[in-house]
């Protein structure tokens, strides 16, 4: 339990938080109201997110002391201030021609607008997100030299595809074509998607050379550095857009979706942490397939529902865990 300490110290202070916001809008009703919406949204977060964070826990199982101590805590600060307020404000602020001040107004005075000018834009915001993941998962599908395979059949034919350079790039960006169409707006988000991850990709290796002072071909983001500490954040990011956008669905209310996926970031931040000092990844070896396929099932979603098909957050959460509870039963048997 005392993985969770800090989360469950933070639970407290944010629901305390929550219920002085309920008692100033509507008092006492206002307080069951927001405690109880806030309850709902913290489920949907950690249910939505543990595959991100087996997946986490796989990449920071390398890293030193000192960097997860930095996930802990800019980490928890960029994930739940940055990506579930400041980040949905940015949009609205950016396409409505509107001052980031206006936009909080907005939020506060007429919630039921601001998520409308938020949502408008779902579909550049699933086609960005989906395509980041889509690439986290076909780079794990594809890497030559992975030798622990889930599916084997399978998983050891399209490893050999790794050999082809850039094959990862290539299949997102025709799935990209395939799904986007004519339809430019969703095209080039996608692309900004795929952009942003070779980018982050890119640093990680430059910050990496310079910090070694040796040209070194390894990902740097298997180890702890700044260059994964920005991929983590932006695998957070990408998995939080969805979240964020579909909590306008059980509430309007900014200050209750804040707390409400904050408390269960920093779950799935305590978790990450968890899985890492248990050897919960290498006690159960097929977590990472599952948490791996999980998101490459969330990537096709968010890419679909960019053009419109809609399938609701409960179903996605259930895919995840389908995929995480799988791969513990065979990991159970394989160890057996």
């Amino acid at each position: 339990m005392s993985h969770f300490k800090y989360s469950f110290i933070f639970t407290a202070l944010s629901l305390a938080l929550i219920s002085v916001w309920g008692f100033h809008t509507n008092g006492l009703t206002g307080i069951a109201t927001a405690l109880f919406f806030t309850s709902i949204l913290i489920v949907m977060e950690v249910s939505l997110s543990f595959d991100n964070a087996v997946v986490n826990a796989s990449i920071l199982r390398d890293w030193d002391d000192y960097w997860k101590k930095i996930f802990l805590t800019i980490g928890i600060i960029v994930a739940v201030f940055g990506m579930r307020l400041l980040f949905p404000i940015l949009i609205v602020a950016q396409t409505a021609d509107m001052g980031m001040l206006d936009v909080w107004r907005l939020a506060l005075d007429n919630p039921a607008l601001y998520s409308e000018k938020l949502t408008e834009h779902h579909a550049e915001i699933s086609a960005f997100g989906g395509m980041f993941l889509l690439l986290v998962f076909l780079n794990f599908l594809f890497d030559e030299e992975k030798s622990i395979h889930w599916f084997s059949s399978f998983e050891k034919i399209v490893s050999k595809l790794g050999k082809i350079e850039a094959v990862s790039t290539l299949v997102a960006l025709y799935i990209l074509l395939f799904v986007a169409g004519s339809d430019s707006t969703v095209l080039i988000a996608g692309i900004w998607g795929v952009i942003v991850y070779l980018s982050v990709h890119a640093l990680g290796v430059i910050l990496e050379y310079l910090n070694s002072r040796k040209n070194r071909a390894a990902s740097n983001v298997a180890k702890g550095s700044i260059g994964g500490f920005i991929y983590l954040e932006m695998l957070d990011a990408s998995f939080s857009f969805d979240g964020v956008i579909g909590s306008f669905a059980i509430t309007n209310d900014i200050v209750i979706i804040m707390v409400g996926l904050g408390v269960g970031a920093m779950f799935v931040r305590s978790m990450t942490i968890y899985l890492v000092d248990k050897g919960t990844l290498d006690s159960y070896i097929y977590l990472e397939h599952g948490a791996h396929y999980a998101i490459g099932a969330l990537a096709l979603i968010m890419i679909f529902g960019s053009i419109g098909l809609h399938i609701p957050e409960i179903i996605t959460g259930l895919i995840g865990v389908s995929f995480i509870i799988w791969a513990y039963y065979s990991s159970k048997k394989h160890k057996s």
